[in-house]
């Protein structure tokens, strides 16, 4: 005899799979082209973002800059994240410079493919966002 609570688990399971629009596959249909959702906070740069941030000061990199990371991104562009100490922006010059620094030692250094392209994330110090920037193509 089955228990009374199985025979509720299975339907019920498959009732909040069927109405809750669930794909099993990994959430999106294939050749659906909508891009994954950005982070618009971040509570702080992880360890081998904070590592990858040294070797960039190190080699002249902003001071400012104390957390690096990068993922792949939709369509296998890199995705780019910085944690900077900087709490404003001093105008679109001092985000270019940054933006050029970051992405130069990454490639020339790190190996960062970037030639189709990249997404850049910047945070302040409080987690907010700071710059948002798309580069592909």
């Amino acid at each position: 005899m089955r228990s009374p609570f199985r025979r509720a688990v299975v339907p019920s399971t498959a009732a909040v799979l069927l109405l809750g629009g669930c794909a099993l596959g990994g959430g999106t249909p294939e050749g659906d082209t909508t891009e994954p959702a950005r982070p618009i906070t971040s509570e702080g740069a992880p360890d081998s973002a904070v590592c990858l941030a040294d070797r960039y000061r190190e080699a002249t990199g902003d001071e400012g800059v104390h957390g690096i990371q990068r993922t792949d991104g939709p369509a296998g562009v890199p995705l780019l994240t910085v944690w900077s100490h900087h709490t404003v922006s001093n105008g679109p010059e001092t985000f270019e410079r940054l933006k050029t620094s970051v992405t130069e030692y990454l490639a020339r250094e790190e190996g960062v493919d970037l030639s189709e392209g990249y997404l850049l994330d910047v945070f302040k110090p409080d987690g907010g966002l700071k710059h948002r920037f798309d580069a592909r193509p």
